[in-house]
């Protein structure tokens, strides 16, 4: 069938497992729909959860296999059946490996629909010899047994239950695939770093670390980092810890020796955004502030009678001269008035003789 008469839907056989599509041909399904389809297991059950309508066709590269038709209530019957049948064989199948001696777990079974496979999945710590084990119970189911190693997150998955959160499993309800995970995000987070205290049933990390994770970076991005000197109007300060939900800051305060705790509002409202880096107030800052002053302060307006440093000596001379005429006219001045004359004068010289 050629691509454009293809319409992909998107198809689950477990509640929170991988979406697969197939090619519904000309079945016409809504989402909820029960089919039947071929897959590696045999005839297996599924429940379609994307429309053809929500998928674009020519997204779909790979090839898809068809639907063989929607699911009969014989089929539903039977499907729900083996499932009960399943639950007893997977008991079966546990006191197997014990008798056995075998170092492995098995997690859960499930037949096909034609009851022709089960499927086991297990868990072992090492590689392990079970083809005895695989004939025993072939043996005693009277049809083929397949033999799956999952980790210990698909074990989770598989067995589903309840964390310490009250709620059920997130991989066994809604999750469809298990995110990577690091210390480094609970580390952000400010939760202890016990594994422990967090980490699953699975005895991972929890998966919804990385829930918050993007949240708490963009408010750690507002904040100044722990270890930091900072410059506040008290003084150089170290940021010795911050709480990104209540949004405070700890400083300590290096020249008072005080610990100070504020919000970050406050800090943004006193200091600008943020507190500035101490390697901004002496790289930048204090050059421009030594320097402002210097360049921006007018010239002080010279005294009269001062010579300016970097005035030239005939300028100097020249002040002299006018000085002393000024000197001059006030000695005469004060002659012709008979007031005595001007104490900045020369020495006057001696009196007039007697009248011829």
């Amino acid at each position: 069938m050629s691509d454009h008469q293809r319409a992909p839907v998107g198809v689950r056989f477990k509640e929170a497992g991988k979406v697969y599509y197939f090619d519904a041909g000309e079945h016409d399904l809504d989402v909820g729909s029960y089919i039947v389809v071929e897959t590696s297991h045999g005839q297996e059950v599924g429940r379609v959860v994307i429309s053809a309508e929500q998928v674009i066709a020519s997204d779909i590269k790979e090839s898809l296999k068809p639907i063989l038709r929607v699911a009969t209530p014989e089929d539903l019957d039977q499907w729900r059946r083996l499932k009960d049948r399943a639950a007893d064989h997977l008991r079966e199948a546990k006191h197997a490996v014990a008798d056995s001696g075998i170092d492995l777990q098995i997690v859960a079974g499930e037949f096909n629909l034609e009851e022709t496979q089960i499927t086991f999945y297990y868990t072992a710590a090492d590689r392990a010899d079970f083809r005895p084990l695989v004939r025993d119970l072939s043996s005693r189911f009277g049809t083929k047994v397949q033999m799956l190693q999952v980790g210990e997150r698909d074990r989770a998955k598989l067995l589903d239950g309840y964390d310490v959160c009250g709620q059920r499993l997130c991989c066994a309800s809604w999750q469809t695939s298990f995110p990577s995970v690091s210390i480094k995000m609970a580390k952000e987070q400010d939760l202890p770093l016990n594994p422990q205290k967090i980490s699953g049933v699975c005895g991972r990390l929890y998966c919804c670390l990385t829930f918050e994770h993007e949240g708490y970076r963009e408010l750690r991005g507002q904040l100044p980092k722990v270890g930091s000197m900072v410059s506040t109007p008290a003084g150089e300060a170290k940021v010795n810890s911050v709480n990104v939900l209540r949004k405070t800051v700890r400083l300590w305060l290096t020249e008072q020796h005080q610990v100070l705790e504020m919000p970050v509002a406050d800090l943004q409202l006193q200091y600008g955004v943020t507190v500035r880096p101490v390697e901004l107030v002496r790289e930048i800052e204090a050059p421009l502030r030594h320097a402002e002053p210097s360049a921006a302060a007018p010239e002080a307006p010279a005294e009269e009678g001062a010579e300016s440093p970097a005035a030239p000596a005939g300028e100097a001379a020249a002040k002299r001269r006018r000085r002393g005429r000024r000197g001059g006219r006030q000695r005469r001045r004060g002659g012709e008035s008979g007031q005595p004359p001007s104490p900045q004068g020369p020495p006057p010289g001696p009196p007039p003789g007697p009248p011829a």
